[in-house]
């Protein structure tokens, strides 16, 4: 199989793979319109403690959602270090802060999994789905739950 038949095999999905909290997760690469440095994001009132504020790009206000936070783990310290991986989910833009970006893979459908049925809001779901690459468990991103919902991103 060619380079070409793995980008366009319905079978697999590609994912970016990023760190945050100490731990591997990814999202969808067609939802990821670009990867930029940590900026300083202007706090908004009354945001959800997720929103770290917003920042201008490319005169687009665009929030930035803390990651760790969101998702209820210890962030990394060393804030100089985040990157910002900006995404789209129909329509709704935002920026994910992450602790570093890994990697570019391309995951066949057969070998994600559904995560265990253990939360206790069924609505908190974050993780669609599991899978293992290299020996390290890859949590893929439900991007629609991560997102605030429409309208909560500022008072």
């Amino acid at each position: 199989m060619t380079d070409i038949d793995k980008q366009t095999d319905p079978a697999s999905i590609e994912l970016l793979s990023f760190r945050v909290g100490g731990q591997d997760y990814s999202v969808d690469i067609m939802s990821v319109r670009e990867i930029r440095g940590s900026a300083k994001a202007t706090s908004l009132p009354h945001a959800p403690f997720f929103v770290k504020g917003v920042i201008n790009l490319r005169g687009t206000v665009l929030p930035i959602i803390d990651l760790a936070a969101r998702l209820g783990l210890q962030a990394d310290t060393d804030k100089d270090r985040n990157v910002i991986i900006v995404v789209d989910i129909a329509g709704r833009t935002a920026g994910l802060m992450v602790d570093a970006v890994s990697d570019i893979l391309a995951i066949p459908s057969e070998d994600m999994q559904l995560p265990p049925d253990l939360a206790a809001d069924e609505t908190r779901t974050f993780v669609s789905a599991l899978t293992i690459v290299d020996g390290r468990m890859i949590r893929i991103l439900d991007l629609d739950t991560v997102m605030p919902p429409q309208g909560e991103e500022a008072a």
